[in-house]
Parts: C-alpha cells; sequence; structure tokens
C-alpha cells in the first residue's frame, strides 16, 4: 500500500472543508459583522470571554478563513457608480477557469459566479454610467475567450436581505 497523505493543515482547514463553531465563534461573527472595527477588547467583553480567548478565536478564524477579511460596506451609488447591472453568460463547456481569471482582470465586475440554470455564469457589474456599462460588457467581458454570449439586466433598485444569523445587524 502506498502512503496516505493529508492536506496541510499549516494554514487553517482543508480546502472544501467547514470550519467547527461554537456558541461563542457565531457571537463573535455577529459581532464582527455589525462593526469590524471594533477593539478586541470590546469583542472580549460583549461575549463575557477574555481578551486572550478572543485573540485567539480571531486568529483560528481568520486562519481557517471563515474571517476572509475586515472591509467597510460603500454605497455604490453615493461612490460613484450609478448604473449597476447582472450580466448573464452562456460560455463553453470547459472555459469556466479561463473565464473567471479573464473576469477577473476587468474594472467594475464586482462578483463572479458559476450557476446552473439557462445561462452559465453571473456576473455583477458596477459602472459610473451607462457608456462604461456598455464599454465593459460590449468591448471587455465578449471579448474574454470561452464566452458564447452575454445578457444584460439593469439593476434600478437594491434592497438587502436578512443574510447569515451572524450577518443581521
Amino acid at each position: 500500500m502506498g502512503n496516505l497523505t493529508t492536506p496541510s493543515l499549516e494554514h487553517g482547514i482543508a480546502a472544501g472543508q467547514t470550519a467547527s463553531l461554537d456558541d461563542i465563534d457565531q457571537a463573535m461573527l455577529t459581532e464582527l459583522s455589525a462593526d469590524a472595527r471594533i477593539s478586541v477588547r470590546a469583542l472580549a467583553d460583549r461575549l463575557n470571554i477574555s481578551r486572550a480567548n478572543a485573540y485567539n478565536r480571531l486568529e483560528r478564524l481568520t486562519r481557517d478563513r471563515v474571517i476572509t477579511g475586515f472591509s467597510a460596506d460603500i454605497d455604490p451609488m453615493r461612490a460613484g457608480l450609478g448604473t449597476s447591472a447582472y450580466v448573464m453568460l452562456t460560455v463553453e463547456q470547459t472555459s469556466w477557469r479561463t473565464i473567471e481569471g479573464g473576469l477577473r482582470k476587468i474594472p467594475y465586475v464586482e462578483h463572479i459566479a458559476l450557476v446552473g440554470g439557462d445561462f452559465d455564469v453571473l456576473v455583477l457589474v458596477r459602472t459610473p454610467d451607462n457608456a462604461a456599462l456598455r464599454e465593459i460588457v460590449l468591448e471587455q467581458i465578449q471579448a474574454v475567450e470561452g464566452i458564447r454570449s452575454t445578457r444584460t439586466w439593469l439593476i434600478f433598485e437594491e434592497a438587502t436581505g436578512q443574510g447569515a444569523p451572524w450577518a443581521r445587524h
């Protein structure tokens, strides 16, 4: 029998695995979702744990890629991106990795998802205006190798749902 190897856990849990989260971890995610700028001291106080415990949990959640970053919520409209659209792509069967890489390089592309259904890829694009959207879709997205067709849906208004339990704030 050959040697069996397991994925290295040096940098957190193995890819594709779900982290085991207890009630305190869930509460920490809730607090950080509401205020990512909270100090570790205040976080520990709110969770009724020691600062050392809070630091260790925060480090573990980051190492396990449960927490993948800390960011600000930005209103696209107020930040000058007044035109938003979902662009649905039909692609060649085996071209997902090439397409994903190409789309990641295009400015104003905010989100890319491989989906099942009537089309293959869903892309969220936010641009300053319709002229910029036109250039992004017709000149840049359609130029990505492996894309067979596009269909664009303008977004007139957006709302945010409740999201995951820890994201409710």
